[in-house]
């Protein structure tokens, strides 16, 4: 009967287990397979190098780390700029305000857009020569402010990160709302009858209470943000001089523009590597917040 039993409980799992395996197991140890080879991914004959796809990404590939920096820093900008806006919205919208619910509906939007279309629609924009952007600098009386925004190094970078930050705060918006409206408002209430001000009702209700909520919008920040290239291929196609390169699009280029499935292999499983450090460190720094 036991047997019986723990079989019926293997059956049902069988099907998770099979899709799991056909989907990432089988697939990760194939890629694994390619990174210790060098290939062309058209030939039939492959010629093993062992780890040294590995070695030349850590110790040789500089486009490569600069990748990782330009990855980074766009990181960056979402942690702080796109996150913060994000919660200060949230937390306007959580008030009794007029037209709240529409505000909500605005700042949902951006997320939801397509990625291609919204890369063209602001590379129109911030067009050099005839971008609208500029065109309103010079309309409005500021014209040694306008400038070639994705094709200057000095420029291109942030402000992709700004528009990748514009694109997707309203993920960010949509889960600390949530988080807001958790929080019951009888600790309010009950704050301002023992005298608290609104900025110490925040710091001593809303901020404790909304770390599990601002962790776990970090996370997602960040694991988002390290894998975003779509936008970017719209808008700059990583140029100019890799000033905007991602590591996706590292290894898009190194498969497909070198033509080096198996380094391209290499590189997928060693940024999957740095991934899971990142993530690794996002989870005992969410265990110690959910501590505090």
């Amino acid at each position: 009967m036991k047997f019986k039993s723990t079989l019926e409980n293997y059956l049902f799992v069988l099907p998770a287990v099979l899709i799991f395996s056909i989907f990432y197991i089988i697939p990760f140890l194939w890629v694994f397979q390619l990174g210790m080879y060098e290939w062309d991914g058209i030939m039939p004959t492959k010629t093993f190098v062992g780890l040294g796809n590995f070695k030349e990404i850590f110790f040789q590939d500089k486009i490569w780390w600069q990748s990782m920096f330009n990855a980074g820093y766009i990181t960056f900008i979402a942690l702080t700029f796109q996150n913060i806006l994000a919660f200060l919205l949230a937390l306007a919208c959580d008030r009794e305000i007029k037209l709240k619910n529409f505000y909500r509906l605005i700042f949902f939007i951006p997320p939801v857009l397509s990625e291609v279309v919204v890369g063209l629609v602001w590379q129109w924009i911030l067009d050099g020569n005839y971008g609208l952007l500029n065109g309103w600098l010079v309309h409005l009386g500021f014209p040694q402010f306008a400038h070639n925004w994705l094709s200057d190094p000095q420029t291109a970078l942030t402000t992709v990160a700004i528009v990748h930050s514009w694109k997707g705060f309203g993920w960010g918006f949509l889960i600390f709302l949530a988080g807001l409206q958790t929080i019951p408002r009888e600790l309010y209430e009950a704050a301002r009858v023992d005298g608290a001000n609104a900025w110490q009702s925040f710091k001593k209700i809303t901020i404790p209470l909304m770390i599990p909520v601002t962790v776990l919008v970090m996370i997602l920040t960040i694991l988002g943000t390290m894998q975003a290239f779509v936008l970017i291929i719209a808008m700059t196609g990583g140029g100019p001089a890799y000033h905007t390169e991602v590591p996706v699009l590292r290894i898009l280029a190194s498969m497909r523009g070198s033509s080096r499935f198996g380094y391209a292999c290499a590189q997928g499983l060693s940024f999957g590597l740095i991934l899971m450090v990142i993530s690794f460190i996002q989870y005992k720094f969410s265990s110690r917040a959910r501590k505090i």
